[in-house]
């Protein structure tokens, strides 16, 4: 009869998952809330300095959902370790 050992993967990459999963909801929520001001409140176009400013990229819609990915990245990273899956 075989067992099988469902233990977290002790590896490096799960490893500080307590630190890496608040400080990508901290940085998360800070730049989700500054696009947000400077896009829908302060009417700013946020221009792709990569593209050397002359992309017609709706930035602002992007780094927003960005953000709010990386918030729930980091919401599921925390639910994840504390349930241990």
């Amino acid at each position: 009869m075989e067992t099988t050992d469902e233990r977290p993967d002790p590896t490096i990459a799960g490893l500080l998952t307590w630190v890496a999963a608040p400080a990508a909801l901290f940085i998360g929520m800070i730049g989700g809330i500054s696009v947000f001001k400077a896009v829908y409140i302060d009417k700013r176009d946020l221009k792709c300095a990569c593209m050397g400013g002359g992309s017609d990229v709706p930035l602002g819609f992007i780094s927003l959902t960005e953000n709010i990915m990386m918030v729930l990245m980091a919401i599921w990273m925390m639910v994840k370790a504390g349930l241990g899956l």
